[in-house]
């Protein structure tokens, strides 16, 4: 009889054991399936979000303007009837040279910072091609930083420049009208970063100027004048 509830006894908890451990697996079970679906869900909401605030921001205020107002304007100044005859921005290069990266390093890592908060974009470091002895130059040594916009970012930097930087300068009357390549690109020269507003005054160490190259596809100085002025360049009279 003894022998009999024990092995009773044993198989009882045997099968409480199992039980316990049938619940145990269910319970890890329901918790590896839902981690997954978790990480699934937070990846496709990820770029879902993403892809909302690009499409509730849309396309740059200034490249809708070209498309509406400015295209129709320069086809009627100048008679085209074809839209692919009008100029267009190609991109725009922000270039600031250092020659003060001779003697202070530094400074490099200053201006791809500040170049990057003007520009959103991160510029590449620029290097001496050949060596020059009286400026104490040597071959591949950093000189400068420079960025090449394109796209979206090109038109929210124009947009900026005209309309926010350029009317910061100091007792501003407009910039050169002659600045022209011949081939209707046009180069402007800022002494200072700081008529960005992205630039905090009270942490740089040096004001530093740029030039700034604006590269459309016209085909003569007349056509990219146009095509600037009609985009807001503010040429001076």
């Amino acid at each position: 009889m003894a022998d009999k509830k024990e092995a009773e006894k044993a198989a009882e908890e045997r099968e409480q054991k199992k039980a316990a451990s049938a619940k145990a697996a269910a319970a890890s079970s329901a918790k590896g399936e839902k981690a997954p679906k978790g990480k699934r869900g937070k990846a496709a909401e990820g770029p879902a979000m993403e892809l909302g605030e690009a499409e509730k921001a849309g396309p740059p205020r200034l490249a809708v303007r070209f498309e509406k107002e400015t295209l129709p304007a320069l086809m009627k100044e100048f008679g085209w009837t074809n839209p692919m005859q009008a100029p267009r921005l190609k991109k725009i290069v922000v270039n600031m040279g250092l020659g003060e990266a001779l003697t202070n390093g530094k400074i490099i890592d200053a201006a791809v910072e500040q170049i990057m908060a003007i520009t959103g974009q991160k510029p590449m470091v620029t290097h001496a091609r050949k060596a020059i002895a009286n400026f104490k130059l040597r071959e591949g040594q950093p000189i400068g930083v420079m960025v090449s916009l394109r796209k979206a970012h090109m038109w929210e930097f124009f947009d900026r420049l005209v309309n926010v930087a350029l009317p910061r300068v100091r007792d501003f009357k407009g910039v050169p009208p002659k600045s022209f390549d011949g081939k209707g690109n046009y180069t402007l020269g800022l002494r200072e970063q700081i008529i960005f507003p992205e630039i905090n005054y009270d942490r740089i160490e040096k004001v530093k100027g740029m030039n700034i190259t604006i590269v459309t596809s016209a085909r003569t100085d007349d056509e990219g004048r146009a095509l600037l002025k009609h985009l807001g360049m503010p040429f001076r009279a």
